[in-house]
């Protein structure tokens, strides 16, 4: 194992951070917690290089032992194999996955205690997503595929510098509602300072506060929901507050758009990341060094972009979009099997990134199928188009923040945060360009101060009310 390896080249001398990854994280992991974290970790940093049929291989021999436990016992897994016609010993490869039937979040739901493994490793972690587009699901898994998880976090972390024992700055959404025991919360604390993790509330729109604290406490890497991550950048620049070198900033929770990553360059350096994970799986896909794409979880998840249509399913081409179906290698508490999380994204080709890693990749995230605008015929129109619109010159320039909110009788309202040279011509030039992709739904442009974040403190940049 190698905590301190990483893209971005050598770290300054950090004699706690040394010490903490030497020798206080592995005896708290190993002796005293008893848990396999480092050692899956140990085991990720040497797959990382493999060829890519050996990662496939892998998958592969993952996916048979998921699908025998699923069968055995868990019972909705193994009525929908026997609806299918399928048994575990029919799938031989990640290809093979197709004949089973894709699973949407309304069918995990009404699973119920079907969804339960019947013998161990149980399900004994809960959560549940957010909810932001509908009912939340409430699922679980078991310990092993925790750390799993934490081991794939350390992982795709540390390809942006990350290394445990860092000083960093998680600029992240508001706490739990209902505060833990205290006895927890001690817990909590106790374990952030010895990590040195630092968190600052992003819903609280504290700017000033957010650049003193990195003027004071230094931070080495800040992990941020991307568009928190942003307003903070375009403050520091506004202000002209940055007294700092390169800081290394990981997002997280929300599309990464070129404006907004340009605008966290200036302001942190050049060592920006994106990342994308969910609730149900957490880490999916992480930006290494070379900065073409996302490498996929693969020694965890399997991924695959879906095409359906004419009430057939097909897999995405290479640069075509599509929507996203995992599959967690290790949950086998309550399994989640070609699941449709949904969102939408783009597979890169299969070839081997200038890193040196065969991971596969995905070339972008377009973001919840759920928050695909419709045009009035009610095809689905991607919010990527705001990104082609106000990434570039010179909406780039006169626009420093947007959402779009399309209602249930089709019109759009755009809210814009503009810049000192927006003007009367830009708004209406929106208004018509968005109208006109749209064919002709009717658009209201709004200049607003800003745009509130959610109550989670992430901020929608497509919102489609139901």
């Amino acid at each position: 194992m190698t905590l301190s390896s990483v893209d971005g080249g050598i770290a300054p001398r950090d004699p706690y951070g040394a010490l903490f990854r030497q020798m206080m994280l592995p005896a708290w992991e190993r002796l005293i917690k008893r848990r396999p974290t480092l050692e899956h970790l140990a085991d990720l940093e040497r797959s990382q290089w493999w060829s890519l049929d050996r990662l496939l291989a892998r998958q592969a021999a993952d996916i048979r032992r998921l699908l025998r436990h699923a069968h055995a016992h868990v019972p909705f897994y193994r009525a929908r194999m026997d609806a299918a016609g399928v048994s575990p010993d029919d799938i031989r490869d990640v290809g093979d996955l197709a004949k089973l039937p894709l699973l949407t979040r309304d069918d995990a739901r009404a699973a119920g205690r079907a969804w339960h493994s019947t013998a161990p490793p149980l399900a004994v972690i809960r959560k549940s997503t957010g909810g932001t587009t509908g009912d939340p699901l409430v699922f679980g898994y078991d310990l092993d595929s925790e750390w799993w998880r934490q081991a794939m976090k350390l992982r795709g972390y540390a390809w942006a510098g990350y290394r445990p024992g860092d000083r960093t700055l998680h600029y992240w959404g508001r706490p739990l509602a209902a505060p833990p025991p205290w006895q927890t919360r001690t817990k909590i604390a106790l374990d952030r300072l010895f990590r040195r993790d630092h968190y600052l509330d992003c819903t609280r729109a504290d700017l000033a506060g957010a650049v003193e604290f990195i003027k004071r406490e230094r931070p080495q890497l800040i992990v941020c929901y991307t568009l928190a991550g942003a307003a903070l950048a375009r403050y520091v620049i506004e202000k002209r507050a940055r007294s700092w070198g390169t800081i290394p900033v990981i997002c997280a929770a929300e599309k990464l758009y070129d404006v907004d990553r340009r605008c966290l360059m200036e302001a942190f350096g050049p060592a920006v990341f994106d990342t994308y994970g969910s609730r149900e799986v957490m880490l999916i896909g992480a930006e290494c060094g070379a900065h073409d794409g996302m490498h996929v979880s693969m020694e965890n998840l399997v991924v695959e972009i879906v095409v359906r249509e004419d009430g057939r399913e097909r897999p995405a081409e290479p640069g075509e979009a599509g929507e996203i179906v995992i599959t967690d290698l290790h949950n086998y508490g309550m399994p989640f099997i070609r699941y449709l999380n949904g969102d939408r994204g783009v597979a890169a080709k299969p070839d081997r990134c200038a890193c040196g890693r065969a991971l596969l990749r995905l070339a972008s995230v377009e973001g919840r199928s759920a928050d695909m605008l419709r045009d009035t015929a009610g095809r689905p129109v991607s919010g990527i188009l705001f990104s082609v619109m106000f990434s570039y010159p010179p909406m780039s320039e006169r626009v420093r923040g947007w959402q779009a909110i399309q209602h249930r009788d089709g019109s759009v309202t755009v809210k814009l945060v503009p810049n000192a040279s927006f003007t009367d011509a830009d708004r209406a030039k929106v208004a018509h360009d968005v109208s006109d992709r749209l064919c002709g739904q009717p658009v209201r442009v709004d200049v607003v101060s800003e745009i509130a974040p959610c109550s989670n403190g992430k901020r929608r940049v497509v919102v489609v009310e139901q």
